[in-house]
């Protein structure tokens, strides 16, 4: 063989192997939001490693008034990796073998996707290394999710509404689905119906003092909403109001968006006087470019249903946000 035909024959090897990976990565993925696919022998699934996942990924999900799962869980066995299960989004690949190994893989077989392989030679080293990573896989699947999920915002038909651009200046990927149904001076309600029930999205601002910034935060934005959602949003029966269901205290958690500084609140609402209530997800982001306090909340009112993927759905929206600042024309452009 000549140095022509080596380099002819090197290069459709090459072709084909380009080809082949581009196809494997160009894979549809088929995942339903918020799931996640196992890996693991049943041996494995069936003792401590599998009791740790499921406490792990699959424990309940903190701020809604049933327990539903963090993410929703489907082990297969290590064989059928080949198969329709690497079309999934989120894969944990866990192995036991020799070698002692975490790593993160994006778009292995498919495109957008997380593999996270995890193995080592007894249970305790894999034991160790879930639970040294479980933050970061979670952290990883909930970015890529709502990365996903805002895509498909904006590949839907959005709701244009000039008050949040002229009033708040921000721009925010809200589905057309979702109605305007109250505008007041400084408060926005976008609701959308849904089978027995409604999601909510409401928009204010707030003085930049009005929430200090220290241990007393959450208790003030309790108050906060209380007084404001209960002057606004009232059941159908006189003298009821919604406020924040005591029985349960609140989580709260301090978060970035659209760098800048985020108090995240997640709790359940009452109908105060009456038996309507849900959850809700409050979001007070600190705008210092503005000096003021931008506060985004959504709720769900849905007795019959889960609520775990409407609350992902509002979470989602909200975290679509665009600061706009004025140009020199009078307009509005996107903000650092």
């Amino acid at each position: 063989m000549n140095k022509a035909q080596f380099f002819f024959i090197l290069t459709l090897i090459l072709f084909f192997s380009s080809c082949n990976k581009k196809e494997k990565n160009n894979r549809t993925v088929y995942t339903k939001h918020n799931e996640i696919a196992v890996i693991i022998d049943d041996e494995l699934w069936n003792g401590e490693i599998g009791d740790t996942l499921r406490n792990k990924f699959a424990g309940p999900i903190l701020g809604l008034p049933q327990e539903e799962p963090l993410f929703t869980i489907n082990q297969y066995p290590v064989k059928l990796l080949e198969g329709f299960m690497s079309n999934n989004r989120n894969i944990i690949l866990i192995k036991k073998e020799s070698k002692s190994r975490f790593d993160l893989v994006e778009n292995e077989f498919a495109k957008p996707q997380l593999v996270f392989h995890i193995s080592g030679e007894t249970v305790k080293e894999l034991l160790d290394s879930i639970q040294a990573n479980d933050s970061l896989i979670i952290d990883r699947i909930k970015s890529l999710e709502i990365s996903k999920y805002q895509q498909e915002l904006k590949n839907d038909t959005l709701l244009k509404n000039q008050k949040l651009k002229n009033k708040y200046r921000i721009l925010l990927d809200i589905p057309a689905k979702y109605k305007l149904v109250l505008k007041t001076k400084n408060f926005l309600w976008f609701k959308k119906e849904i089978t027995s029930g409604n999601l909510s999205l409401i928009v204010y601002q707030l003085p930049y003092t009005s929430i200090k910034q220290n241990n007393n935060a959450i208790k003030r934005i309790v108050k906060i909403r209380d007084s404001i959602n209960g002057r606004f949003i009232r059941g159908a029966i006189s003298n009821t109001k919604m406020v924040t269901e005591a029985a349960f205290s609140p989580y709260f958690s301090k978060i970035e968006i659209a760098g800048r500084k985020t108090y995240e609140t997640k709790g359940s609402w009452e109908m105060q006087n009456d038996y309507m209530n849900g959850p809700f997800i409050n979001y007070c982001i600190f705008d210092d470019k503005n000096q003021r306090i931008l506060v985004l909340e959504g709720f769900c009112y849905a007795p019959s249903k889960q609520k775990r993927d409407l609350m992902f759905e509002l979470e989602a929206i909200i975290k679509s946000i665009q600061f706009l600042k004025p140009n020199k024309s009078g307009k509005s452009k996107l903000a650092n």
